[in-house]
């Protein structure tokens, strides 16, 4: 980085926001400024596939996520960290393999508009425009000529171009229009042009190549961003609401980049060109006009095409670019996806604050991530809170219950449609702590399955402390299966454990034990349990009993083993006291007290004792009758995923198929 663009990029006016930065241009142009400064932000819809962003190893508090073609989403971003320059370098349909029409228009014209409407009138705006703005019009045009787009994806960039010359005319908007020409160079995809030759050259040996008629206006990356800072510190009473063309002026067709690649590198191979096809918009005659930007930027291209390719040769020499730029293009899904399950019942308050914190430990892991928030059927303000959170991020999955079925027919419900190689159970109340999630993800990485949190100490009143502890200990002493003590529903869950956990047929199931019963690999990491942040518990003394019934009956024929020994024993006292009863009144002692209140304890202990047994008895029965009815665990509503909305019965198996595959 020269000199002049380190004191250039000191003088932008923070924070600062890199839209579009996984791209090639805005990682590129987000790395410079972040060699400099921390206050700039790279924003994007979808972490998981911004595979430079990994590789560049940019801090999780500097990755937000942004959608723009939601309103919601871009104004939340907007109102939290005001941002004061923006580079918009957020894109679609600049290559063959993006086809998607619809997506071409929202991403490049309605994600603008979303943009702009949330600037201020002190907010600087620079639009990374294209030169296929032009289209036909490609030979050599100023600014001021007509525009002849040959495509949707120019079509949309024309129109974006008259969105910014609107706002700025109109709303007095501080936002241009830079129209770029063929850049090149740093983290460029390596299946362009330029990378697959400079690779090829290493080598030693020329790539196949297009007809070598076909030109190119091509401008080094470092040219490009000294375009983008230059055109943020100028005067937009200047260039307001304009449109410049950001290129070298030099018309270079395949047979020109082939010639001074041989002259340059020593490569003497033969180029044999039309060995691949030439892009429906390829033309012959396509470079630019760089002298309004020259005169109101002040900016014109420093590098040559020779030592522009020097600096990407070198570049991927010292990125080691076989063994790590092209396995993570190939593969941008680097690392595994991990679908955190939230079941909320009352907990609308904390939401908010438990996506943050997720969204920043996820990163900070540098994992993909899906976020299911389920409602319960809460009677609070969780469907809007839930409503917020999927429009604002569309990794964000929102379920809706038709009633209260209880927290784990919530985390069965979120397990049947996550799609993440494991799985993480938490209760909304951010009682089990986000934070903890990168220990858990250690041990899973080591080979453990099943990773539950173990409780070493809880944040609440001492007596209640001790009631659960002493649980756990008698819940595991009476299990017929080994039941891990001071564990909760809070634990991460190996996809294929979470496959037979949810084909178990089981209507009222107790996730804890049946975590235990079908095995795996397994293991602790211990936390500290914290109080609510918000509101009360809605547990009470008769729901931490009903806990234990379930607990106890589900994973344990010890009440019934008791009965019989019970049965037995007091069968066996019962025949020695007749026995003695008779010898003592015939042979040791006649004068034996007769009474009433022997019968009257007598009974009382068998008729306790009887009824004991019945209820224990009631109980097992209770749960048959209830797997006999085999009604469904849950009934969702309503599904989010993102902004979409799935509230049809069909709709919604359709969507839980798919997340299935």
């Amino acid at each position: 980085m020269t000199e002049l663009l380190r004191d250039d990029i000191l003088q932008l006016r923070g924070p600062i926001f890199v839209y579009g930065a996984s791209g090639f241009i805005g990682a590129a142009l987000f790395e410079k400024i972040f060699a400099v400064r921390k206050d700039v932000y790279t924003l994007t819809h979808d972490a998981r596939k911004a595979w430079r962003l990994k590789l560049l190893d940019v801090p999780a508090e500097n990755v937000i996520h942004c959608d723009i073609v939601s309103p919601t989403s871009v104004k939340g971003v907007f109102d939290e960290l005001q941002p004061k320059t923006v580079f918009n370098l957020a894109a679609y349909g600049a290559y063959s393999k993006q086809q998607n029409v619809i997506l071409t228009y929202e991403t490049n014209v309605i994600g603008t508009v979303n943009i702009l409407e949330n600037c201020t009138p002190e907010t600087v705006y620079i639009h990374a425009g294209s030169s296929s703005e032009y289209g036909f019009n490609c030979t050599a045009p100023a600014e001021t000529d007509p525009v002849e787009p040959n495509s949707h994806y120019a079509v949309s960039k024309v129109s974006s171009a008259y969105l910014i010359q609107f706002y700025h005319q109109v709303q007095r908007k501080k936002a241009v229009n830079l129209r770029l020409y063929s850049i090149y160079g740093d983290w460029e995809e390596p299946d362009r042009l330029i990378p697959r030759l400079v690779e090829n050259v290493r080598k030693g040996q020329l790539p196949p190549l297009v007809s070598p008629e076909i030109s190119r206006d091509f401008v080094y990356v470092d040219d490009c961003i000294a375009a983008f800072v230059k055109a943020a510190l100028a005067d937009f009473n200047v260039i307001g609401g304009n449109s410049y063309n950001i290129a070298s002026g030099v018309k270079t067709t395949i047979a020109d980049l082939v010639k001074t690649v041989q002259e340059h590198f020593g490569i003497n191979q033969e180029a044999v060109y039309g060995t691949m096809q030439n892009r429906k918009w390829d033309l012959a005659e396509w470079y630019g006009d760089p002298s309004a930007a020259r005169r109101d930027l002040n900016w014109e291209a420093q590098y040559t095409l020779a030592q522009g390719l020097r600096r990407t040769y070198d570049w991927q020499e010292r990125h080691q670019y076989e063994e790590r730029i092209i396995p993570a293009f190939q593969n941008p899904y680097l690392n595994p996806v991990i679908s955190a399950i939230i079941a909320c019942y009352k907990d609308a308050q904390a939401m908010p604050y438990m996506y943050e914190r997720l969204v920043k430990t996820f990163n900070a892991m540098k994992v993909r991530y899906e976020i299911i928030f389920v409602n319960d059927r809460s009677p609070d303000n969780t469907e809007q809170v839930l409503e917020e959170l999927c429009a604002k991020d569309p990794n964000v999955i929102g379920i809706t219950h038709s009633r209260n079925f209880g927290s784990q027919s919530a985390f069965l419900s979120g397990m049947e449609i996550s799609t993440g190689d494991a799985v993480v159970l938490m209760d909304g109340d951010l009682q089990d702590p986000p934070e903890i999630i990168p220990d858990f993800y250690e041990k899973w990485q080591e080979g453990y399955e099943v990773v539950y949190g173990t409780r070493v100490q809880r944040e609440m009143k001492p007596h209640m402390h001790v009631f659960y502890k002493l649980f756990y200990r008698i819940f595991q002493s009476l299990s017929y299966i080994p039941i891990p003590r001071d564990a909760g529903d809070f634990s991460m869950i190996d996809r294929k454990v979470v496959k037979e956990l949810v084909a178990l047929p089981e209507t009222e199931q107790f996730l804890r034990g049946l975590r235990a019963w079908v095995g795996f690999k397994q293991t602790g990491v211990p936390y500290v349990r914290p109080e609510r942040m918000f509101g009360v518990s809605t547990n009470n003394w008769r729901k931490n009993i009903g806990w234990a019934k379930k607990a106890i009956f589900s994973f344990s024929f010890v009440p019934l083993e008791l009965m019989s020994y019970a049965g037995f024993t007091l069968t066996g006292l019962s025949v020695l006291g007749i026995f003695y009863q008779i010898l003592a009144k015939y042979f040791i002692a006649p004068d034996t007290p007769q009474g009433f209140t022997t019968v009257i304890i007598l009974i009382t202990l068998f008729g306790g004792l009887t009824l004991m047994g019945l209820s224990f008895l009631g109980e097992y029965i209770s749960k048959i009758f209830e797997e006999t009815k085999k009604r469904p665990k849950f009934i969702r509503t309503i599904v989010r995923k993102g902004g979409k909305k799935y509230q049809t019965s069909e709709e919604i198996k359709t969507l839980v198929t798919q997340q299935k595959k």
